[in-house]
């Protein structure tokens, strides 16, 4: 694999950051570094995506390519009756996550695993699954992802993607519809789309 931020060992020369967000009513710290997707601050289409996303009250939620750890810090602080899990091939990537976890005060509802999609995840069901995909990474291993998903959602539960229409969102959203048998688009702004997909009981 080309290296990237989802490869597993970035081998850009490490630039420690902290950047401050306001997401979802709430400011948050985050350390960043090179060789992790949006360094400089939380961009546009993740904000976009964690003040659609629609949180249970309870269960379990993962954020899938979590990065340093924006998504599933954000929905831990937002819905506190459910534990979340963050996954992402990056080993210091999952290492800022870590430490923004503890920073942030969610580190005791936080799961931080090294996983590549859901490969150290085969045995676990999420109510709610969040992701930004790796689109550097390409289509191949994307729609990987959204399959995976699909797979591990229990019934019921939700899949919330985040994709630019200028980088495959027409394409992705063929592939999901041919997935989950109800899909919408929860939102669309400034060329980004936040695709809902519903696992309903076959």
């Amino acid at each position: 694999m080309i290296d990237h931020y989802y490869s597993k060992n970035p081998g850009a020369a490490s630039h420690k950051q902290v950047v401050t967000s306001v997401l979802k009513g709430k400011t948050f710290r985050f350390l960043t570094d090179a060789g992790v997707f949006s360094k400089r601050g939380v961009d546009f289409g993740t904000r976009l995506l964690i003040e659609t996303a629609e949180l249970p009250e309870k269960g379990t939620i993962l954020d899938l390519g979590c990065g340093y750890g924006p998504v599933g810090i954000a929905c831990a602080q937002a819905a506190p009756g459910c534990r979340v899990t963050m996954v992402d091939p990056n080993r210091r990537a999952l290492e800022l996550a870590s430490q923004n976890a503890k920073e942030n005060g969610v580190d005791q509802r936080v799961e931080v695993l090294e996983s590549d999609g859901f490969q150290e995840l085969q045995e676990r069901r999420f109510d709610c699954v969040l992701t930004n995909p790796p689109i550097r990474a390409g289509k191949e291993t994307v729609y990987r992802l959204f399959r995976e998903a699909r797979d591990h959602l229990k019934p019921g539960g939700a899949l919330w993607v985040v994709i630019r229409k200028q980088q495959g969102g027409p394409s992705a959203k063929k592939e999901l519809e041919s997935l989950f048998r109800r899909l919408e688009t929860a939102q669309k702004k400034k060329g980004y789309w936040i695709l809902h997909g519903l696992r309903v009981e076959e």
